[in-house]
């Protein structure tokens, strides 16, 4: 960067945290940290564009991917009302110089962005928000795809069973998303398919991550000897259902109940594929852990004091892994991330947490509605605080310090006032009344497509 001084980062970074909503006197107040915004300044390539400054650029780029449009233009016009409100001089209206800025974003940074937003909401979460005092996460894979270019082939194969041009590149993540706050704690990203891109190769990449105490809600997948090994390694909990290859004896073991039970499984002879060799080695040769069975299902968990969590408890605490479902069709459905829209892959990995830091964004105020207003964060409406959060943006430019603080209360107000999870819907098919439009399937490389007509 430039020589700025001091002074001058603090006014952006200041100016910058007032425009996401977190003003002191605010619960969650430091969830995005002034050293977290320094690092992406200090850190950004060098540039002489004194309009899209690293702080402006990445305000522009969060604000692109929770619009409705998602487009560069949408993203530079943002910029454009922002600096009619403050009185300055209009930009151009032009998406290059907001494209090269984007370029210039650091991709590290940004993803630590992300995990130090995310974890910091996750570990600030009110006790009302816990499970038995315990902080839950949740974990699981999904994919994204990319546009269709070389660069984006080469580092994102598209799926093996697609014929060369008519697939999309695709990314494999892996996320951790707080149970209570909803935020992304941790992720990892990777090609779908090939040597490490599997499911449990990248959650390997995030397992540190998981706290003392807290506890891991995933599904069957996750049930294997070493991943449960390393949880209890790091003084961390797991409960998932039992894999189905594993076929539970509970005339076996210290019995803790009816088909409840403690249990010894030894290692494996074989390492995961994930794991060096003097990892795998230096894990405890056999672990205790739990297995009880509620209305037919078996599950497995570190948890193993039956008098302070029964059976029944665990299984309905399990019940809430579905939620990363929801928190990924909010990512992908509602904010559009099922489709990246960049073209390389630096640029893709910038755009997923650019996505990821926006979402853990708007958890937060969420959060700060929850806390000031006494209610759950996972009982308020996800979208509802998107639509606010892109409104109420511009808002609070031009108010005076009385008028903001009347202002702020009225966006909690409003963010808290929509309830989630409380309609009552008659059954509905599964089945649409619009009919698609009837364009053919494309079954040649485009280009190719392309020649043809012109020929």
């Amino acid at each position: 960067m430039p020589h700025i001084t001091k002074k001058t980062v603090l006014h952006q970074i200041r100016q910058f945290k007032n425009s996401i909503f977190q003003f002191s006197h605010l619960p969650f107040s430091d969830i995005l940290s002034t050293d977290a915004l320094d690092l992406i300044i200090e850190h950004s390539e060098s540039s002489r564009d004194r309009i899209f400054t690293p702080l402006v650029t990445l305000k522009a780029f969060i604000f692109q991917v929770l619009s409705t449009d998602g487009s560069c233009r949408q993203a530079v016009n943002h910029v454009l009302s922002e600096r009619l409100y403050e009185g300055k001089l209009a930009n151009s209206i032009q998406t290059g110089a907001y494209c090269k800025a984007r370029q210039k974003l650091p991709q590290k940074q940004l993803k630590q962005a992300v995990e130090s937003s995310g974890q910091a909401l996750h570990q600030q979460a009110h006790k009302s928000w816990l499970w038995k005092g315990h902080n839950t996460l949740l974990t699981d894979g999904t994919t994204v795809l990319m546009p269709d270019t070389q660069e984006n082939q080469i580092d994102y194969p598209q799926q093996s069973n697609q014929k060369p041009g008519l697939g999309f590149p695709i990314a494999r993540i892996v996320g951790l998303i707080s149970l209570s706050a909803g935020s992304v704690a941790s992720y990892a990203m990777g090609a779908y398919q090939g040597k490490g891109s599997g499911e449990t190769s990248l959650f390997s990449q995030v397992i540190g991550v998981i706290a003392e105490n807290d506890i891991l809600l995933a599904d069957r997948y996750y049930c294997t000897w070493a991943i449960i090994a390393l949880i209890m390694q790091q003084n961390s909990h797991i409960l998932v259902q039992n894999h189905a290859q594993r076929k539970p004896d509970f005339r076996r073991g210290k019995k803790l109940g009816a088909k409840d039970h403690l249990i010894e499984w030894e290692k494996t002879k074989r390492k995961p594929g994930w794991m060096t060799q003097s990892d795998y080695d230096a894990l405890p040769n056999k672990i205790v852990f739990r297995e009880f069975s509620v209305k037919g299902r078996v599950y497995v968990t570190t948890l193993i004091d039956a008098k302070k969590y029964h059976k029944q408890e665990l299984a309905e605490l399990y019940t809430q892994r579905w939620i990363v479902e929801l928190d990924f069709r909010s990512l992908k459905t509602h904010m559009k991330m099922e489709m990246l829209r960049c073209k390389s892959p630096d640029m893709v990995r910038k755009e997923i947490a650019v996505y990821l830091l926006a979402y853990n964004l708007i958890r937060a105020s969420i959060a700060r509605a929850a806390k000031v207003k006494k209610q759950i964060p996972r009982k308020i409406s996800f979208m509802t605080t998107v639509q606010i959060f892109n409104e109420g943006i511009l808002s609070l430019i031009v108010l005076s310090e009385k008028g903001l603080k009347y202002a702020i209360d009225g966006l909690l107000n409003a963010i808290a006032s929509i309830p989630i999870g409380q309609q009552k819907r008659k059954p509905e098919p599964r089945a649409v009344k619009r009919r698609p439009k009837s364009y053919p399937l494309l079954k040649k490389p485009r280009n190719k497509a392309r020649e043809a007509i012109n020929s």
